[in-house]
């Protein structure tokens, strides 16, 4: 096996399935210190980051939106908190039980032209723990326009040692 690894895996299934936990695992293996054939030990510091989500390597990007305390250009890292405290008790968490968490009530979330802005500060930077700089995209469709125009060209040819994992919602 010649451990190449592809700079883009789009993960996709149903709300509801386990897709993301599937991205999860794949990113937790390609910053695992102590791989085992097919899977990541569990026990290293790196998989125990990634068992809380806090690999300094490991970055989310999900549906945002402004709120009364975040008036101004919203991005994941606002709600990166609440992300982690949903997902861990949740991964087969849905948008709209992604929304409740956050106790949404009309609003559509989105990623903006703002988020594509802090996804290229953070990849241009180089790995802190691991290897691989990994950035899960939560709901890809979500992204508008002006977004997903600046990102292309990151997501086509990124920084050495990143990789993207996109999780797309299958339509029903």
């Amino acid at each position: 096996m010649d451990e190449r690894v592809p700079h883009a895996q789009m993960f996709h299934g149903p709300e509801g399935s386990g897709s993301l936990v599937l991205a999860l695992a794949y990113a937790s293996y390609l910053s695992c210190v102590d791989r085992q054939p097919g899977d990541s030990c569990g026990k290293c510091s790196s998989c125990l980051k990634y068992d809380k989500l806090v690999h300094p390597d490991l970055h989310f990007v999900f549906p945002v939106f402004r709120t009364r305390t975040i008036t101004k250009n919203p991005v994941s890292d606002d709600f990166i908190s609440e992300w982690r405290t949903a997902l861990l008790e949740n991964p087969y968490m849905t948008l709209q039980q992604w929304y409740a968490h956050l106790g949404l009530e009309n609003k559509q979330g989105m990623i903006n032209k703002w988020e594509s802005e802090a996804i290229l500060r953070k990849l241009n930077l180089k790995a802190f723990e691991s290897t691989h700089k990994v950035m899960i995209i939560w709901m890809p469709e979500k992204m508008n326009a002006s977004a997903s125009n600046k990102l292309l060209k990151m997501i086509e040819e990124p920084p050495p040692m990143t990789v993207f994992c996109l999780w797309l919602k299958t339509r029903d």
